[in-house]
């Protein structure tokens, strides 16, 4: 799958999962939402994110959470 919005540079970050090629990962925006940040909060406190940053976030965890069913055996 492609997520537009967040990119893989070894370069920035050690390959993290950033956001649009700054130095923010996708982990970061999470870690800030599970701690009880709003959107807003987060907004305020980096104006150069944008709303559609944190959807892809979002969209991007859930992605890489799907449960794979494994053989049994």
């Amino acid at each position: 799958m492609r997520f537009e919005r967040i990119t893989h540079n070894p370069a920035i970050m050690g390959g993290k999962a950033c956001i649009r090629g700054m130095r923010v990962t996708a982990g970061m925006v999470l870690g800030l939402l599970a701690s009880g940040h709003s959107r807003e909060r987060i907004l305020e406190a980096y104006p150069y994110l944008e709303a559609e940053d944190i959807d892809a976030v979002l969209h991007y965890a859930a992605w890489r959470l799907q449960e794979q069913e494994a053989p049994c055996g």
